[in-house]
């Protein structure tokens, strides 16, 4: 029996994204190439909602982050980032890596900082160069929910405004150019339901202008190379991921096919299900309420539960995976990932599960009230 992935990424992939894979090879610089390769460019367009030109990365989403970071931030760049767990910490490591004067906003995990704190910030630094942000931290369950207000406060200095979307896009709405987003970012194993390994960077013209005249010294990521390549020729710099690539395409045509709004809308109501069902269990949600996620659950164990034990006997006994915590939250928290092709079954079995779990480890819980409650709010659907 297949595991049902319910991880914050990778997650499930449909079987006729995996069988997109299974294509004869093709030369990376040829007319097959260009037909593949400019299609998952203009569908990924479509789905960030910008304008912009997108480059398909061949690396995981950390390789599309930095990126972002070393192709505009230049030693010494003032640049606001709110940090509150572990994948803002590491961004906010990578800018001080490029010699940024990093002003990290810091809130403790499961809450973010406020609109009214960032707008501080930014008056208190009139120059500043960029602002970025982990739209979604996926090792706390939490996310951003102002990110239509942050243009207001980059236009005052035209600074650039960066979006790591890595475990998001595709599973909540980005309206890129109507927010005013220079560069953002996401990576295809999470709620776009593709397989690990393409992470597209979206970049605005502003912000490609920029890149064009203030190359960085490095190879791989340096965007401009991808921007001339494509211009010239709808090519890439260095060999791609092609079966990856396919894959890429297809999951594309999935979520365009059931619609944007349709896609975001059953992440929504699925997340509200998983939320109700495992509280009525007895979990308690991580994350604040007005800053939890939509695509990633995090809840706290219950008094004695072990992280491990726990975790392996739902893989074991009922082949559902979820995931643990990081760093300080190791043991503590597990999360559940709601994205990519999640609906009513995923989630009415994770909650079954996770009850059928926690019964068998000593735990009394409300199965039948919390499996009611869940499929109340998937009527939604």
């Amino acid at each position: 029996m297949e595991y049902l992935v319910m991880l914050p990424g990778p997650t499930n992939v449909p079987e006729r994204v995996m069988r997109a894979m299974i294509t004869p090879m093709i030369n990376h610089r040829s007319d097959d190439f260009v037909e593949l390769y400019q299609d998952a460019v203009e569908k990924t367009q479509k789905v960030f909602k910008s304008s912009g030109e997108a480059v398909l990365l061949s690396a995981s989403g950390t390789g599309a982050v930095e990126a972002s970071v070393i192709n505009i931030v230049k030693p010494g760049d003032k640049v606001i980032i709110p940090t509150n767990g572990e994948f803002s910490g590491r961004l906010a490591q990578m800018l001080e890596w490029a010699g940024a004067k990093v002003i990290k906003l810091e809130s403790t995990p499961g809450t973010n900082v406020t609109f009214d704190q960032v707008k501080e910030a930014f008056d208190n630094n009139k120059d500043v160069k960029a602002f970025y942000c982990v739209w979604n931290e996926t090792s706390t369950g939490t996310m951003i929910k102002y990110l239509d207000k942050i243009k207001d406060l980059t236009a005052r200095n035209d600074a650039f405004y960066v979006v790591d979307g890595v475990s998001i896009v595709g599973g909540e709405d980005l309206e890129m150019d109507k927010w005013g987003i220079d560069v953002a970012m996401t990576g295809a194993q999470k709620a776009f339901a593709a397989p690990p390994g393409i992470s597209p960077i979206v970049v605005n013209e502003r912000a490609k202008k920029y890149m064009n005249a203030n190359p960085p010294k490095t190879m791989y990521f340096n965007l401009s190379r991808y921007f001339h390549y494509y211009e010239e020729a709808k090519h890439t710099p260095f060999t791609p991921a092609l079966p990856l690539l396919y894959a890429y395409r297809e999951a594309m045509n999935v979520i365009l096919e059931e619609g944007l709004d349709n896609r975001i809308r059953r992440h929504r109501v699925c997340s509200q299900a998983l939320y109700s069902g495992l509280s009525e269990l007895g979990l308690t949600p991580f994350a604040k309420e007005d800053a939890r996620s939509t695509v990633v659950v995090a809840l706290n164990y219950l008094q004695g539960l072990e992280d491990k034990t726990f975790r392996n006997t739902l893989a074991d006994k009922f082949r559902v995976l979820v995931a643990g915590g990081f760093g300080n939250l190791k043991g503590k928290v597990f999360r559940v990932g709601c994205m990519g092709e999640v609906q009513k079954y995923h989630v009415m079995r994770t909650i079954s599960s996770i009850g059928s779990t926690l019964e068998m480890m000593g735990y009394k819980t409300k199965q039948m009230e919390a499996l009611k409650v869940a499929e109340d709010k998937l009527k939604q659907l």
